[in-house]
């Protein structure tokens, strides 16, 4: 069955029911986390030193020509489109579920050579070791920030729906800006650009964290766990990119 519609929202719910509606969206939110953990141990811990090449496979796959990384982008906003389609209006709760592990699987290997840089180039250890030191530090940064925008919009309660329109105005202008640096590749994203998507991303919190008390369906906690994952992600990719500028 699909989504009841007059299913109520967590706004006019009671308290208990709005309650229970909290903890089924944040407690998927952990799992997605996690899950996006896990992939990325699977894939740094087991595959890459399991598989010989490793390295020139992968990345001659992303950056093997100049337009590489665009078909990838593409590929990627695709995917999430389909997750997104299928979490929201999933006429069953396993779709629902297969568009949240869609997404998670997707962001997994997009943050692939991120990771990378800032786990084994970044601080140019000898005999290329692995240092995680960034990886902690924006995740440490992130939670922090996460946890303090969700709690301005539950102590106040107020409803930022307004910065929907705002939101996507600029996130079509960030992309526009990252497909011309691929395309032309005459200038580079730096420093003030990964700042300025770290407020889109703080913004993108704000919007979903208030989206989940006054938008979202009681029976909608997949995609509304969705949604906030997606935020966290652009977060914490943008934050660690930001600590890699900032150390070269």
């Amino acid at each position: 069955m699909g989504y009841e519609m007059s299913s109520a929202f967590p706004i006019e719910s009671s308290r208990s029911e709005r309650a229970a509606f909290i903890r089924r969206t944040y407690a998927h939110l952990a799992g997605a986390i996690l899950a996006f953990v896990g992939i990325e141990a699977l894939i740094f811990g087991v595959i890459r030193p399991s598989v010989e090449g490793f390295d020139q496979m992968f990345f001659g796959l992303l950056f093997g020509t100049p337009y590489s990384w665009l078909v990838v982008m593409l590929a990627f906003i695709g995917i999430s489109y389909l997750a997104n389609y299928w979490a929201f209006n999933g006429g069953s709760p396993a779709l629902q579920y297969a568009g949240l592990s869609l997404y998670v699987v997707a962001e997994a290997i997009i943050f692939v050579p991120l990771l990378y840089v800032a786990i084994f180039y970044t601080n140019r250890l000898e005999g290329g070791a692995a240092d995680f030191t960034l990886v902690g530090q924006a995740g440490i940064l992130t939670l922090s920030l996460f946890a303090g925008l969700t709690s301005v919009v539950f102590f106040t309660g107020k409803d930022f729906s307004f910065l929907g329109p705002i939101l996507s105005i600029a996130g079509f202008i960030a992309l526009g800006v990252i497909v011309c640096a691929i395309v032309f590749g005459g200038f580079t994203l730096g420093l003030w650009f990964s700042l300025a998507m770290i407020v889109l991303a703080a913004g993108s919190i704000l919007y979903n964290t208030s989206n989940v008390l006054h938008r979202f369906r009681m029976d909608q906690h997949v995609a509304a766990a969705l949604s906030l994952f997606a935020s966290i992600a652009l977060l914490f990719y943008y934050v660690l990119l930001a600590l890699i500028q900032s150390r070269r």
